[in-house]
């Protein structure tokens, strides 16, 4: 097998949450451009007309599951709609997550003192019990793949601090967390389980950030980059872990950040904006 090689999952059978915009969307495609078959889940149907034609266009099969993955018991309906419908799983991209959100939808950037209770349990409802049951379901499916791989898809949140985003940075280390003992626990059964963690990148959960320039270059002032991420720059990693690339790589939490992540930038030094979130 050739290093291009390494990198096909044709034939594959694959489940990606969250996939009806953004990362998720991007990461759907991009599998099917790896030879694919996706099974795209979202909320609603009809929000998944366009991944769902993307991926066709690649030439791979896509099936549709509509699924509120907040709601007990979605998550398994989910992973049993994919396995009977490709015909078993042998990749799940857990990408599906929130973060705090007023009624209207607008993004609640708070510190951990003012957010109400309510959705500090969504938010832990989604991120974190969503992952441990979709895993779970998941499970007797990946156990018969000779070439499973899970991906939760965590946040460069969940390894530093993450002031006013408390709910969101602690469910995604939960995530974290569970990936490493999953790893464990199933390597014994050939399932290798990782998560991937983008930093700050142009989606529509991001636009109450990227769209507002004062916040946006606050954002950007930490990254030793010095930009946003596309979601495309997200999706060589997913189809790396995916993918026998990576064969011997589990446990691992794969930051796609930047740079943001590294304490105080590493040696860049780059001047940091006043931050227009404190009084």
């Amino acid at each position: 097998m050739t290093v291009m090689e390494k990198f096909r999952l044709d034939g594959a059978r694959a489940l990606v949450t969250g996939a009806s915009r953004g990362i998720g969307r991007a990461v759907a495609i991009a599998l099917a451009e790896a030879g694919s078959d996706i099974a795209c889940s979202a909320r609603t149907l009809g929000a998944l007309q366009n991944t769902v034609l993307d991926v066709e266009e690649k030439g791979r099969r896509a099936i549709a599951i509509a699924g509120e993955l907040a709601d007990s018991g979605a998550a398994t309906r989910v992973v049993e709609q994919a396995a009977s419908a490709l015909g078993g799983l042998d990749i799940l991209v857990h990408n599906a997550g929130i973060s705090p959100t007023t009624e209207d939808g607008t993004a609640l950037i708070v510190p951990l003192q003012e957010l109400p209770t309510p959705q500090w349990e969504k938010v832990i409802s989604v991120n974190v019990n969503a992952s441990a049951e979709i895993c779970r379901a998941a499970y007797p499916h990946l156990a018969k793949s000779s070439r499973a791989s899970v991906v939760l898809m965590s946040s460069v949140l969940g390894i530093m601090g993450a002031p006013r985003l408390e709910a969101y940075g602690a469910s995604k280390a939960a995530q974290i967390s569970l990936v490493r003992s999953l790893a464990v626990g199933w390597a014994r059964q050939g399932i290798r389980v990782n998560a991937l963690c983008p930093g700050w990148t142009l989606t529509d959960m991001t636009k109450v950030a990227s769209d507002v320039k004062p916040l946006s270059d606050w954002f950007i002032s930490h990254v030793p980059n010095g930009s946003w991420a596309s979601v495309d720059e997200v999706t060589g990693s997913a189809v790396f872990l995916a993918s026998p690339a990576s064969s011997y790589v589990t446990g691992h939490a794969l930051v796609v950040d930047g740079g943001l992540g590294v304490a105080d930038g590493g040696l860049a030094g780059h001047p940091k904006a006043p931050s227009p979130l404190e009084p």
